[in-house]
């Protein structure tokens, strides 16, 4: 296994301090999620096309990579299809530019399912982005996320498309939290497709609010996952998703990304 943390967890971070921080504290990438006010990686400026091979130059030298673009392409929003697939197509050009391997893409909007989803129209969305990575090395990713973080759904979902350049990424977090699935349940129907990971830890309050907790102290079954993935011989990229982006009080980055590292080394020693 390979361990990232998504940029979600840094928003205030330069570009110099993201690498240094990955590089000081031994991970073997970076997710992109914005860097610093801007969170759409196509306008982010280190990756403007006159700085691509300057990017991918420093990467190498530092033994890192960056493990997937993340993009808030949202596929089940008819209304705004058209603006959508633009955004998709700009993630997979930029990632095949950068040597990234796979973009994210959403086919609910939030994390907790709620909502009508059109899941046929959702299927021929990521059909045209599937068609427009045919000829890189970039693949789409499909995120276990609201609606679809029910796993038959998402499976049914995958099935329908059908190509090879779709794949899974399995949000541990949101199978288990919302429809009360075990990780031998969601990997047992989704194992075919899984590339790529999310991590983070939780607990439901007294009051019935979620609140996110550093690796070990909430009750995310994460042990039970990685001892699955293990198993099999995964070695694709396990991604520390800490949404400081969205939650400014949250613990700081420097803290919750050298504990998640040591945490998930520790873990995959004793299983």
């Amino acid at each position: 296994m390979k361990f990232a943390f998504s940029t979600l967890g840094c928003p205030d971070w330069s570009w110099e301090e993201i690498l240094a921080t990955a590089k000081d504290m031994g991970y073997d990438a970076v997710e992109i999620r914005g860097i610093s006010k801007e969170i759409y990686a196509p306008a982010i400026p280190v990756f403007a096309p006159d700085r691509i091979n300057e990017v991918r130059q420093k990467l190498s030298r530092m033994g890192l990579s960056l493990s997937c673009l993340t993009s808030a392409c949202y596929l089940f929003d008819k209304d705004n299809i058209d603006k959508t697939l633009a955004e998709g197509k700009e993630y997979i050009s930029l990632a095949a530019a950068l040597g990234v391997p796979f973009i994210r893409v959403l086919g609910d909007r939030d994390p907790q399912p709620g909502g009508s989803i059109d899941d046929g129209f959702v299927a021929e969305a990521l059909k045209q982005l599937c068609e427009f990575a045919r000829n890189t090395d970039v693949t789409v990713l499909v995120e276990t996320n609201g609606v679809f973080a029910e796993s038959a759904r998402l499976l049914q979902l995958v099935e329908s498309v059908d190509d090879p350049k779709l794949g899974v990424l399995w949000d541990i977090h949101h199978p288990y939290r919302y429809f009360a699935e075990t990780p031998e349940y969601t990997y047992g129907l989704l194992k075919k497709y899984i590339r790529y990971l999310h991590v983070k830890d939780s607990v439901m309050t007294e009051e019935g609010k979620l609140k996110y907790r550093m690796m070990g102290y909430g009750d995310l079954p994460i042990t039970g996952a990685i001892k699955l993935l293990k198993a099999d011989g995964f070695n694709g990229f396990v991604t520390l998703e800490w949404v400081k982006r969205w939650y400014s009080e949250l613990e700081e980055p420097g803290v919750v990304f050298m504990q998640y590292i040591s945490y998930m080394r520790r873990l995959i020693r004793r299983i």
